[in-house]
């Protein structure tokens, strides 16, 4: 199977959650999005804002991992509440603003709007857009399942 590379649109907040416990989840824990994705594939958080809904602005890809398996699984996490979820082996990284990379950005370049496309929650980049972001982030891909 083709692997494929992925943003996820997600709070900060929200996003170190997932990180701490080795899951994503998407689009208010929607099962779609975590169904489009397979084992292999790779997963970028881009933050607009720390907390959702009135957090501060960040507006930073802010996490990167590898889908394990791809399985989605749902977790109940209130009595109303049962997100979908898929589990990641995230990267170190740091930081990186989309001000300071987008203009290297062919999805940007290619959308006359991008928020638009961020305010799907979950899209599909080329590897070349990932590997430019994962890179402006510090990841190291030595002994990775990447072919960079």
């Amino acid at each position: 199977m083709k692997q494929r590379f992925w943003i996820g649109v997600v709070s900060e907040e929200h996003v170190k959650i997932g990180e701490k416990d080795g899951f994503a989840q998407l689009c208010h824990g929607k099962h779609a999005p975590l169904k489009r994705m397979n084992a292999g594939d790779w997963l970028i958080y881009y933050s607009p804002k720390t907390k959702y809904p009135d957090g501060n602005p960040l507006q930073a890809f802010i996490a990167i991992g590898m889908v394990k398996s791809g399985n989605v699984y749902q977790v109940q996490m209130a009595p109303e509440f049962s997100p979908y979820r898929l589990d990641i082996l995230y990267q170190p990284c740091h930081n990186v603003s989309f001000v300071r990379i987008k203009s290297k950005l062919t999805f940007v370049s290619e959308n006359p709007n991008v928020v638009l496309l961020f305010r799907r929650g979950h899209f599909e980049v080329t590897k070349q857009d990932f590997i430019t972001i994962a890179n402006a982030m510090g990841v190291d891909f030595s002994g990775m399942e990447i072919k960079v």
